[in-house]
């Protein structure tokens, strides 16, 4: 009869029936693995690879052309600056640099100035 005790109580004193939670901690490690697996992916899959690179400068337009647009800019050593579009216009002094010229498809093309310095109020 003791040796039937003995066997009863070895079984509730196992060591898997006393931690019924180290099966969810390896399913939350999982978890983790897959939400940055699906963070890189998303990136990857926009050619967004830039933003993770600290040596690389980057610019992204958001929605170019709307009252709602975005300029991110990100420099070597900088950190991500966001520029929003407002409706003051800016004024001064400066040089003239080139010309700007918006083609038919919406893209926009800088053509330089020819060396020609000339001063604009």
């Amino acid at each position: 009869m003791r040796q039937r005790r003995y066997r009863r109580t070895g079984l509730l004193r196992d060591e898997e029936e006393r931690n019924p939670l180290e099966g969810v901690a390896n399913l939350f490690d999982t978890a983790m693995v897959f939400a940055v697996a699906l963070m890189l992916a998303l990136l990857m899959s926009y050619n967004l690879t830039d933003l993770l690179n600290p040596t690389e400068s980057t610019t992204i337009v958001k929605n170019p052309g709307q009252k709602d647009m975005q300029i991110i800019v990100k420099e070597e050593g900088k950190p991500i600056e966001v520029m929003n579009l407002t409706d003051q216009i800016g004024g001064g002094s400066g040089d003239v640099l080139g010309t700007a010229y918006k083609l038919a498809d919406g893209r926009v093309v800088y053509v330089p100035d020819s060396g020609n310095e000339t001063s604009t109020t």
